[in-house]
């Protein structure tokens, strides 16, 4: 309703992608001032409407509304921290850095005999295992629209928390039908050759 009653047929302004409480719009160099200022303008305007039409309600409907509006934007999880990339994709491994050498890893990746797939169940049981769960690519939900995970980086619970209560469909990196690419552990090991 948001996106297409609200934006796009009464504001005339079209949104990118969004879920149950985002929205991304898009803009670019040659977006002019008056554009970002129409959207403003659409968006206070929304919100003002909202606002007069909630002191309107009878009590129990603003409770309910309320509830709608606090489980759109409050149960869910964080967006995660970076995790760390996993020692072979780290130039000192035992050190504190977090610096990482992603080009290694996403290089690494285009050899399919280091890689496999691994549902979220599978994954989720590795992490809890204490077996690291190293990413072979990006993993980028829309919206946001960065990634959550990079090319050697390890997985964490937090960071299957934040993907398992996504409700968006369009996940880059993911396939649903076959899950996460990972590498496999012998390619961890330093056996890639």
């Amino acid at each position: 309703t948001f996106k297409h009653v609200q934006l796009m047929d009464r504001w005339g302004i079209q949104v990118n992608k969004t879920t149950r409480n985002t929205v991304l719009a898009m803009t670019n160099i040659g977006t002019p001032r008056t554009a970002a200022a129409h959207l403003l303008r659409a968006l206070i305007g929304i919100a003002e409407e909202l606002e007069a039409a909630a002191g309107q309600l009878a009590p129990e409907k603003k409770h309910a509304r309320d509830r709608r509006i606090d489980a759109l934007s409050h149960d869910h999880p964080p967006l995660p921290d970076f995790s760390r990339f996993h020692d072979a994709f780290r130039a000192e491994p035992a050190g504190e850095a977090a610096d990482g050498d992603m080009r290694k890893a996403y290089y690494m990746a285009y050899r399919e005999e280091l890689c496999e797939f691994v549902s979220s169940g599978e994954a989720r049981r590795r992490v809890a295992a204490g077996q690291p769960v190293v990413s072979a690519i990006f993993v980028t939900p829309y919206p946001p629209g960065f990634p959550i995970l990079v090319p050697g980086q390890e997985f964490s619970e937090d960071i299957l928390d934040f993907m398992d209560a996504l409700d968006t469909k369009e996940i880059h990196g993911f396939d649903p039908e076959c899950g996460y690419r990972v590498f496999v552990q012998s390619a961890l090991a330093g056996d890639a050759g």
